[in-house]
């Protein structure tokens, strides 16, 4: 059989098949969502997070929707940011590259924050978080097939351990469950979903990765939307059951919520398997955050929006090396100076702006590469922009003065340049 050619020097090589793509949006999503943005949407809404949850789940939706039909119209590396600039120009475009890679990298940081906080004592929480963040960012440079074939292995444990808290959520109850939560109001329901939006955002990993699935046209769209129906039904399973066992206030007031719902048995064992998914979930989210980002960077140095050293791929494992590194050092001092919650809400502001613009992109495809209905496009959008300014003024802040300082830097070379 005549081997695969090679791809050209300076491309990625085409290796990911549909399974492939669907278990790298799983493992960014489910690891993200479940052990991170539940606590905060509960104490934003209460009960009433089911609700932000559909809430957020129909714009992940119409993102995805949007998301998919640009991937098979555009499969190559960077997602919106390369969508951004075909469809709406230079501009756009970097507004949704920077928007993604400062969005995910803070929460890139944020999960290696939460694999360890499951898997060591509070005092070897940011050492080892640390040295995950090392170990996975070589991983990554060592080729993407092997981040697929550990993204596997991560998220198939992550189902476990989720199954077993979803049966304990369901046939145990905390004695503190019938507290009342904070009142359900239209607000909170729409903050907990902003906070709830960070849950779903994996997909874009699989767009980001348009130059290396195999058949992109028709991978890409299948998996995106696979990975996002698998991931609404786990988030509703988990986010019901732990209400139930845990009551809106005691839910709100955990800082490991699956941890606390296995407690509620009274036995050792859950909480070891609690934990041990946990662990694996954060790192395959991890794992999936550094590849998406690299990524995204990759296709911005090309275009000189970054730094071109970041351009240069791995002549024996084709992947972005360079960008990838320095993503990995960046993320090891975030660890030392963030915590997860502040990562959250400043996550949720990025990537919704990085979707608002992507549903803008979909809007103004043709018909012939339209695979949705056109108003998907427009509710995204508008959906992306309530959420944004129903997150907490802090992340709002935050956002608005990083997205000043990456325009700042490209109205400065692109003046420069002339």
């Amino acid at each position: 059989m005549t081997a695969p050619a090679s791809p050209p020097s300076g491309a990625l090589a085409r290796r990911l098949n549909l399974g492939d793509a669907v278990v790298i949006g799983l493992g960014s999503m489910i690891g993200a969502g479940i052990f991170a943005s539940f606590a905060p949407a509960a104490a934003a809404a209460g009960a009433g997070l089911l609700i932000g949850l559909v809430l957020a789940g129909f714009i992940a939706f119409c993102n995805a929707t949007s998301s998919a039909q640009l991937a098979a119209q555009y499969p190559t590396s960077g997602g919106t940011y390369v969508y951004g600039r075909e469809r709406l120009g230079a501009w756009p475009g970097f507004v949704a590259g920077w928007s993604f890679v400062v969005g995910k990298t803070a929460s890139s940081a944020a999960m290696a924050i939460t694999f360890a906080t499951y898997a060591v004592p509070a005092a070897w929480v940011k050492p080892v978080a640390i040295l995950a963040v090392l170990a996975l960012t070589v991983v990554n440079t060592l080729g993407i097939t092997r981040t697929a074939l550990l993204t596997r292995i991560l998220v198939a444990v992550s189902l476990l351990a989720l199954t077993v808290a979803i049966v304990i959520g369901f046939s145990h109850t905390a004695a503190s469950a019938a507290a009342p939560g904070v009142a359900v109001t239209p607000y909170g329901v729409l903050q907990s979903a902003g906070f709830l939006f960070f849950a779903f955002a994996g997909y874009a990993r699989i767009a980001t990765m348009g130059e290396e699935v195999v058949n992109p046209a028709r991978t890409i769209p299948r998996a995106i939307t696979t990975a996002l129906a698998i991931a609404l039904v786990v988030y509703a399973l988990v986010a019901v059951s732990a209400l139930h066992a845990l009551g809106p206030a005691g839910l709100a007031s955990a800082t490991a919520p699956l941890s606390a719902v296995a407690d509620t048995t009274g036995a050792a064992w859950p909480g070891v398997v609690i934990r041990i998914g946990a662990a694996a979930a954060a790192l395959g989210a991890l794992l999936a955050m550094i590849a998406g980002i690299g990524r995204t960077s990759l296709a911005m140095a090309r275009n000189r929006d970054l730094p071109g050293w970041f351009a240069a791929v791995h002549p024996r494992f084709h992947v972005p090396y360079r960008a990838e590194l320095a993503l990995g050092l960046v993320v090891c001092v975030l660890v030392a100076v963030t915590d997860l919650r502040g990562a959250i809400g400043f996550s949720s502001f990025g990537v919704l702006l990085y979707y608002f613009v992507a549903n803008l992109s979909a809007w103004t495809q043709d018909r012939a590469n339209r695979r949705y209905p056109r108003v998907l496009a427009l509710l995204g959008a508008l959906g992306c922009l309530v959420l944004v300014v129903t997150l907490p003024l802090g992340s709002i802040v935050a956002g608005v003065v990083v997205l000043a300082v990456g325009v700042g830097y490209r109205a400065v070379r692109v003046r420069l340049a002339r």
